[in-house]
């Protein structure tokens, strides 16, 4: 990407890498933290199971384990930060427009950087849940080590499959401002566990086809380099459910998917990234 070609806004940005996810809170959640972290999970398209499961060890633990001195991964420097608030900054104008054209308001989401474990009004989460979206409090939680696990063990490097995922995060923001990821909640609860799965498959394909419009606009503006389309579809192809699955040794269960195979999210990205139109990214009207 032509990040020099990028404004740069750090307003929306809390930086909290430096506490190293130390000042947690401690103790038990309360029934409405665990009710509250149960339907983040579901918005997120994750297993509210799995989150509970990480946010109660962090709660009991207390302060998480330190590394011994400063975190030198690849990623977790001063120019991928910068290059991420580019983005979030960059998404910012974007949405702002395509609002306005409706007759809307966008209002802004935060970015929040962290290392190890973070609070959030969703509960306590660590790194091993990934890039997360807040409804709660409207902030991207994003620890860039992430980055380096695109990279060595997703085999999804450059800097525009680590600007999708941002951009994708930011595409809950907008369901979230839409109702749309209150009303798919609401349906969730009168559903089987299969078809509610396949509802959080519909909303993250939907933040797939924003974070492609996203992208479509950047590449109008000049930002985008030869290779930069294809390092976000090799983002999406492996983080498809069915290529995680059969990484991890499984069997391929559709029924358990939540975010889409590695197919379909790189046929809505590329819808997005090809129309512009965020009216083309409706995903539970049609088949998918």
């Amino acid at each position: 990407m032509r990040w020099d070609k990028m404004s740069e806004d750090n307003s929306n940005v809390e930086d909290r890498r430096a506490s190293g996810g130390s000042g947690g809170r401690g103790g038990k959640l309360s029934l409405a933290g665990i009710a509250i972290v149960v339907v983040i999970g579901l918005l997120m398209g994750k297993n509210p199971v799995e989150i509970l499961g990480m946010v109660m060890q962090s709660s009991n633990n207390g302060a998480p384990t330190q590394q011994a001195g400063p975190v030198n991964t690849a990623t977790d420097n001063d120019q991928v930060k910068s290059q991420a608030v580019k983005t979030l900054t960059d998404t910012q104008d974007t949405w702002h427009a395509i609002f306005q054209q409706s007759g809307q308001s966008y209002q802004e989401p935060k970015m929040v950087l962290f290392r190890n474990r973070v609070d959030t009004a969703c509960g306590n989460a660590t790194s091993a849940v990934g890039p997360f979206y807040c409804p709660a409090d409207s902030k991207v939680y994003l620890d860039l080590g992430f980055f380096d696990e695109m990279h060595k063990k997703l085999g999804a490097p450059g800097d525009f499959a680590q600007a999708y995922v941002i951009a994708h995060e930011v595409g809950h923001h907008i369901q979230n401002l839409t109702g749309i990821s209150s009303q798919v909640h609401q349906k969730q609860q009168q559903l089987s566990k299969a078809k509610g799965n396949a509802l959080s498959v519909r909303l993250e394909l939907q933040a797939d086809c924003y974070a492609g419009v996203w992208g479509h606009y950047a590449a109008k503006k000049g930002l985008l380099e030869a290779g930069d389309l294809e390092e976000a579809l090799t983002a999406a192809n492996a983080i498809g459910d069915d290529t995680l699955q059969r990484n991890a040794g499984h069997s391929v269960m559709p029924d358990s998917f939540t975010h889409g195979t590695s197919e379909q999210r790189m046929k809505w990205f590329k819808r997005g990234m090809d129309s512009g139109d965020a009216g083309q990214c409706d995903t539970f009207n049609t088949t998918i």
